[in-house]
C-alpha cells in the first residue's frame, strides 16, 4: 500500500510536470508565431534570405499552407508550374490557394502565358482584383473577341490599375476597339485620380508630349501658364491641367479656360467646364451650378454625373435630378442610392408629398427590402415604419459544433488571436461560402462565443430569411455605456451606431492616423477631453481600456454635439471628418435642408458613407432597445445654418416663390 503522503507527493510531481510540459508547449507555440509574423515581414520587405530562414524553423507549424505560400510568394518570378500545381493539389480548397492563384496569375499574364491564364481564371474564385480582370480581357480581345464594353465599365479609377489594366487599354488602342475618345476619356480621368503614369501612358499611345501630360497632373498651375497648345491631343492634355488648377484655384481655372476658349472646340470647353464643375462640387460654392450648365453635352466620368446630380438636388431642380440618373450608366443607376432618388425625383415632378405611385412606388419597392440606409428610405417613402424582424429559434450548441470543427474557421481564430485581422477574416470569410442562412446565424453565434464581435455582425448581415437582429447589432459593455450616456443625456441607441461604424467593437482597433479603441478616439483629442473633463493622470494606453475609452469618447460625441446645436447629423459627420469641416460645409447653407439632401452632398466619401451607416445603425438599435418601430426621415430631420431661427425658418417657408 502507498502512503498518503508518498501519494500526494507523486501527485504533485505528475502535475508539475504536466504544467511545466503544457509551459513548453505554450512557449514553443508562442516562438513558432513569432517565426511566422517575422516570415510574413520577410516576404513583404523580398527579402528572401530571411524568408528561407524562417520557414526553415517552421516545419511544424499549425498551419502549413501559409508557410508554403510565403516560400512560393517570395520568388513567384521563378517558381515553376508544377510547383504551383502541387500546391494548389496538397491545399485543396483553403482560401490560401485562390491567394495564390491571384498571385500566379497577374504574374501569367505579365508573361503572357494566356494558354496558362485561361486555364486558371475561371478557376479564380473570388475574382476581385481590377489587374487580373484586365489580363482576363486582354486575353479575349486577342482571340478577336469583342470586350469594348466591359473594359469601358471596367476602366474607371486609374489609381488601381497598374501595368494590367494599361496594357488593356493598349491593347485596345491597337486593334481598334478603342478610339481616340476613349483614350481622351481616361487621359481626364487620369487627371481626376491624380495618377501621373497613367496620364503619361495615354499621351505616349496617343503620340503626344508626355512631359506636358506629367506636368499637366503634377504641376498645373505651369502647365496652364505655357498655354493650351495645338492640336486635340494638348488640349486633352490642357484640360486636364485645369481640373487640377480648379483643385487649388476654382477662380483661376475659370480665367485660363476663358482664355483659351477661342482656340478650343465646343465640345472641349465643355469638358473644360465639367473639370471645373467637378472641383468646385466639393466646396460646395454656389457658382457650382453655373459651372455644371456650361458643361452641359460633354461626356462625364463617374464621379462627374453623380456630382452633377448631387448638385441638382442641393437646388432642389427634381427634373434635372431626373434627367441625370437617367443619363447614368446602367450599372450606376442600379444601385440603391440613385434608385431611391429617382423616386424621389418622380415624386417631387408629380407633385407628391405622401403616399407615391406607379415608377416612384416600384422603385422604392424595388429596395425596400435592404436592410441599408436607402433600403430604410425607400420602406418608410412606401408608407411603412422601420421595425426588427422576429427571430428564429435559438441556435443551439449542436449546429455551432460543426462550425468550430471547420479548419476554415480554426485557421481564422488562429490569425485573430495572433491579430492578423487580413488573414483572419479572409479565413472566415472562405468558411461561410455555400453555407446556408441557418449556418450562418450559426457562425456569427460562434465568432461571438468568441468575441469576434466584427465577424459576427458581418457574418449574421448575410442572411435574408432568417435573421437575428440581435447579432447583427450588438450592444456590448452596457454595464458602462447605459451610465456614460444617461449622465450626459446622450442617445444610447446613436452612440452604439456610431461605434458599429467606428470599431465594429473591435477593442483594439487602431485606424491609419492612430485613432484606438472602440471609439476610435485620437490620443490628441484624448488628451484635450480628459484635460476638459478633470482626468489628471490621462496615459494613451487608456484609450485601449474600454471604461476609459467610452468616458472620453462620450464626452467628446457630447462636446461635438453641443457645437453643433444638438444636430446628430451634424454632430455624425464632425465626430468623423473634425467640426472645422462640419463648420465648412454648414456655412454653405442659406437655409434649412432635408438631412438626407445634406448628408448626399457631403464632399467627403468616407464621411458620407459614415454618416448614411450610423444614422442607419441608431435607428436599428432604437428598435431594439425600445422595442417598437422607428423612423430613419423624423431621426435624420433637417440641419440648418448656425443661428438659424424658428422666425427665420417660418418667413422662408412663406416668402414668395
Amino acid at each position: 500500500m502507498i502512503s498518503a503522503s508518498k501519494w500526494i507527493a507523486g501527485a504533485f510531481v505528475v502535475a508539475f510536470t504536466t504544467f511545466a510540459q503544457a509551459d513548453d508547449i505554450s512557449a514553443d507555440s508562442r516562438r513558432d508565431d513569432d517565426s511566422f509574423l517575422l516570415l510574413r515581414d520577410a516576404v513583404r520587405q523580398d527579402d528572401a534570405s530571411k524568408v528561407d530562414f524562417y520557414a526553415a524553423r517552421l516545419t511544424s507549424y499549425s498551419i502549413p499552407s501559409y508557410v508554403d505560400y510565403y516560400r512560393l510568394k517570395s520568388r513567384l518570378k521563378d517558381v515553376t508550374a508544377p510547383e504551383i500545381r502541387d500546391f494548389f493539389q496538397r491545399y485543396q480548397g483553403q482560401a490560401i490557394v485562390d491567394r495564390l492563384r491571384n498571385d500566379w496569375l497577374l504574374e501569367l499574364g505579365r508573361k503572357r502565358d494566356w494558354a496558362t491564364f485561361d486555364e486558371q481564371y475561371p478557376l479564380f474564385v473570388l475574382n476581385d482584383d481590377t489587374q487580373v480582370k484586365c489580363y482576363a480581357l486582354i486575353s479575349r480581345a486577342l482571340k478577336g473577341q469583342k470586350v469594348a464594353d466591359e473594359a469601358r465599365a471596367l476602366l474607371t479609377a486609374p489609381s488601381v490599375y497598374g501595368q494590367p489594366c494599361a496594357d488593356l487599354i493598349a491593347t485596345l488602342y491597337q486593334n481598334g476597339q478603342f478610339n481616340t475618345d476613349d483614350l481622351y476619356a481616361q487621359l481626364r480621368l487620369s487627371g481626376e485620380h491624380n495618377a501621373t503614369g497613367q496620364a503619361r501612358r495615354i499621351v505616349a499611345l496617343l503620340d503626344g508630349p508626355e512631359k506636358k501630360a506629367v506636368q499637366a497632373v503634377d504641376l498645373p498651375t505651369l502647365a496652364v501658364a505655357k498655354g493650351i497648345g495645338a492640336g486635340k491631343v494638348e488640349h486633352q492634355i490642357y484640360i486636364v491641367a485645369i481640373g487640377r488648377l480648379a483643385k487649388t484655384s476654382t477662380k483661376l481655372a475659370v480665367l485660363a479656360l476663358n482664355k483659351a476658349a477661342p482656340k478650343m472646340t465646343a465640345q472641349e470647353q465643355q469638358q473644360g467646364w465639367a473639370a471645373i464643375a467637378l472641383q468646385s462640387s466639393y466646396t460646395l460654392a454656389p457658382e457650382t451650378t453655373d459651372y455644371w450648365k456650361r458643361a452641359n453635352g460633354a461626356p462625364l466620368s463617374i464621379d462627374q454625373i453623380q456630382w452633377k446630380t448631387r448638385i441638382a438636388l442641393r437646388n432642389g431642380d427634381w427634373r434635372q435630378v431626373e434627367n441625370n440618373i437617367r443619363a447614368m450608366p446602367a450599372a450606376l443607376r442600379s444601385e440603391p442610392t440613385w434608385v431611391y432618388w429617382l423616386g424621389r425625383a418622380l415624386m417631387a415632378r408629380d407633385g407628391v408629398t405622401s403616399q407615391p405611385t406607379g415608377e416612384a412606388l416600384q422603385l422604392f419597392r424595388s429596395i425596400s427590402d435592404q436592410s441599408n440606409y436607402y433600403g430604410q428610405l425607400a420602406l418608410e417613402e412606401s408608407g411603412k415604419l422601420i421595425t426588427i424582424p422576429a427571430a428564429g429559434a435559438p441556435i443551439t450548441p449542436a449546429e455551432i459544433a460543426p462550425i468550430a470543427a471547420n479548419p476554415n474557421f480554426q485557421r481564422a481564430l488562429k490569425f485573430f488571436n495572433m491579430r492578423l485581422r487580413f488573414e483572419g477574416t479572409r479565413e472566415w470569410n472562405w468558411g461561410l461560402r455555400g453555407l446556408s442562412e441557418r449556418e450562418h446565424l450559426a457562425a456569427a453565434e460562434y465568432a461571438r462565443q468568441n468575441n469576434i464581435l466584427d465577424r459576427m455582425v458581418n457574418t449574421s448581415e448575410r442572411t435574408r430569411i432568417q435573421v437575428d437582429y440581435t447579432q447583427r447589432f450588438p450592444s456590448p459593455h452596457n454595464d458602462v455605456m447605459h451610465p456614460a450616456t444617461q449622465t450626459l443625456g446622450l442617445d444610447k441607441a446613436w452612440v452604439y451606431g456610431l461605434i458599429r461604424q467606428e470599431s465594429r467593437f473591435i477593442m483594439d482597433a487602431q485606424s491609419h492616423v492612430g485613432a484606438s479603441g472602440l471609439m476610435q478616439v485620437m490620443p490628441s483629442t484624448g488628451r484635450w477631453v480628459a484635460k476638459k473633463i478633470g482626468l489628471t493622470d490621462f496615459a494613451q494606453d487608456m484609450l485601449s481600456d474600454v471604461r476609459y475609452n467610452i468616458m472620453l469618447g462620450t464626452n467628446y460625441l457630447n462636446m461635438v454635439l453641443g457645437n453643433m446645436d444638438g444636430n446628430e447629423v451634424l454632430a455624425t459627420a464632425a465626430y468623423n471628418a473634425g467640426p472645422g469641416r462640419l463648420r465648412t460645409w454648414r456655412a454653405t447653407l442659406t437655409k434649412p435642408m432635408d438631412s438626407t439632401v445634406f448628408i448626399e452632398s457631403i464632399p467627403y466619401v468616407e464621411t458620407r458613407t459614415y454618416v448614411k451607416n450610423v444614422m442607419s445603425n441608431s435607428t436599428y438599435y432604437a428598435a431594439l432597445f425600445e422595442g417598437r418601430p422607428q423612423s430613419l426621415k423624423a431621426r435624420l430631420g433637417t440641419v440648418a445654418p448656425k443661428g438659424y431661427t424658428e422666425a427665420e425658418e417660418q418667413e422662408t417657408s412663406f416668402a414668395p416663390r
